[in-house]
């Protein structure tokens, strides 16, 4: 034992991003052949150095193209598509409420929790340690506790869902947060830990915490209760909960909806490591281990089972649309005694099981923005892959990008390596920015920086308006960020939702306008600031660390 724990003081010791790049590139070559014999891939990860990035895709463009329609069409003709490929859930506009602060956002989350009655299902990367997280679990402790006063075979069940490098890093983590819960209510909570399968072998045991988690995460952020659901980017930690601002949108009694993402959850979980109350982990019977079994195998397993629940939902709401004589791909008005004027799209992205339905709409939304049309696209880390940088650079619409100033990036004054990200990203907006010039299309493409004293931005997601619109009619909200780590390593899910409803329009239009506000815009003058200086070891790191953040 002593020869690799010599290894692994020496790694962690001179340990970088760079480092690893080599590494894995060097390891996935000596085991390649061993896999092969094996059928099990011990290292498979994405490009380290380029993207590989395909053209973009048109597996989800059927014939007619949105752009080719006049917005006096409708939107139903514009977004249809969406319905041929993903389940499309029609709900009253007047159930979707756009949270707008941190605070907004925890108390929602308390307040549910306090009243449910059937389910309590949380999926985020992590849960803090801090005071504010621990209020939360009390309140899960107490409506439990509720629960079984209440009943002698009590009827709400608590699933949580996280990553497990993240949830594990430290003695104090995420798992021992919830430890006492799992330990008091064990037939009640699930606790389940996601493992990425490309993070095994010599990788796993070498890269030491806080690295290991650049190789994959889950990621999705989905706070459900009992029929009501928030989706966010935001996770679980005192930050998401005070002084970080993100985005969040409550969907309030939609069955479907909420029915649709605990699934969802439920299935990721299925394939995750189960926490027990003596700390340990365990696989569900019958189901692959991530990264001691069999990759391609895990792969398989993981896709059938998350596939079935998109697959089955997709099916029951075609059905529903065509028992309801609808001609518009289940987009049609709904008859109730509220008008379902609204259309929830979940699109989920996991690459590292084959799943990679966000992808393919996102880039038929960008690809597909026509002239006259204005898109507002927000990330608070600016790393557009190269497929999306193409469909933007390359499309008709007028696009303003909202991004982190370095002082809110959520990196800024972190020690080590970590301490040069804000840098790293201001050099990659700055390359974008001058292929925006080089192509001549500063009128059509505008970059902004989010500024804001004592806060860091995490907000996510895009507002589309129609030619002739003075608000939007399409929305992405969720935990992708449009980058490498969100299309090829993580875990993510988003909703599109597409309304004709005007008061929620003009929620979103309000939200967009609220983020905006607190910006500028980038020139050529800004990269020439003095805060606003990349050290060249930055710039010449940056293209072999940028796929890992």
């Amino acid at each position: 034992m002593a020869a690799p724990m010599t290894w692994r003081r020496l790694v962690y010791s001179v340990y970088t991003p760079a480092v690893a790049g080599v590494f894995t590139r060097i390891s996935d070559r000596i085991f390649r052949a061993r896999d092969r014999r094996r059928g099990s891939s011990v290292l498979l990860l994405a490009p380290l150095l380029a993207e590989a990035d395909p053209s973009p895709s048109r597996a989800v463009r059927p014939s007619g193209s949105a752009g080719d329609q006049s917005s006096g069409d409708g939107l139903c003709t514009h977004f249809r598509w969406m319905a041929e490929h993903v389940p499309a859930f029609r709900v009253p506009g007047t159930h979707i409420h756009i949270l707008t602060s941190p605070d907004q956002f925890y108390q929602a989350m308390k307040d549910r929790i306090q009243t449910a009655k059937r389910r309590v299902v949380m999926a985020s990367l992590y849960l803090g340690t801090g005071q504010l997280e621990q209020e939360l679990v009390d309140c899960m402790e107490d409506a439990l506790q509720r629960s079984q006063n209440h009943s002698r075979s009590p009827d709400l069940k608590v699933s949580i869902l996280l990553d497990y490098t993240r949830g594990s890093r430290g003695q104090v983590n995420s798992r021992t947060m919830l430890l006492p819960l799992l330990r008091r209510f064990t037939s009640q909570m699930r606790v389940s830990l996601y493992h990425t399968p490309d993070l095994r072998g010599l990788l796993r045991l070498l890269v030491p915490q806080r690295f290991n988690e650049t190789i994959g995460v889950q990621h999705i952020k989905v706070y459900l209760f009992d029929d009501s659901v928030i989706i966010s980017g935001a996770n679980l930690s005192d930050s998401y909960f005070t002084n970080r601002q993100d985005r969040y949108v409550l969907l309030e009694n939609c069955r479907d909806v909420a029915d649709f993402f605990s699934d969802l959850v439920e299935a990721v979980g299925d394939v995750s490591l189960q926490l027990q109350p003596d700390n340990s982990v365990s696989m569900l019977e019958g189901m692959v281990h991530p990264y001691n079994g069999n990759r391609q195998d895990f792969s398989a397993v993981a896709r059938k089972r998350i596939m079935e629940v998109v697959n089955t939902a997709h099916v029951r709401q075609q059905l529903l649309s065509r028992s309801g004589d609808s001609e518009d791909g289940g987009m049609s008005e709904g008859e109730g005694e509220e008008e379902e004027d609204t259309w929830v799209f979940p699109l989920v992205q996991m690459k590292p099981v084959g799943i990679k339905v966000d992808e393919q709409v996102t880039q038929r939304l960008l690809r597909d923005a026509g002239p006259d049309s204005t898109v507002f696209l927000t990330s608070g880390y600016f790393n557009l892959t190269q497929a999306y940088m193409r469909l933007v650079l390359g499309a008709g619409a007028s696009y303003r990008i909202l991004t982190a100033s370095p002082e809110v990036n959520g990196f800024f004054g972190a020690k080590g390596v970590a301490g040069a990200i804000p840098a790293a990203y201001v050099h990659i907006a700055r390359q974008f920015y001058s292929q925006v010039c080089r192509l001549g299309q500063q009128e059509r493409v505008h970059l902004h920086e989010y500024h804001r004293a004592q806060w860091t931005f995490h907000a996510k997601g895009l507002w589309y308006y129609l030619q002739g619109q003075d608000r939007p009619c399409l929305t992405l909200i969720g935990s992708p960020n449009f980058g490498y780590r969100s299309v090829h390593r993580d875990l993510e899910a988003q909703i599109a939702i597409v309304t004709e409803n005007e008061e929620l329009q003009s929620q979103l239009q309000e939200e967009q306008e609220m983020l905006y506000q607190r910006s500028t815009e980038v020139s050529t003058s800004t990269f020439e600031r003095p805060d606003r200086y990349v050290k060249l070891w930055v710039k010449l790191v940056t293209p072999l660390i940028k796929n890992f953040f």
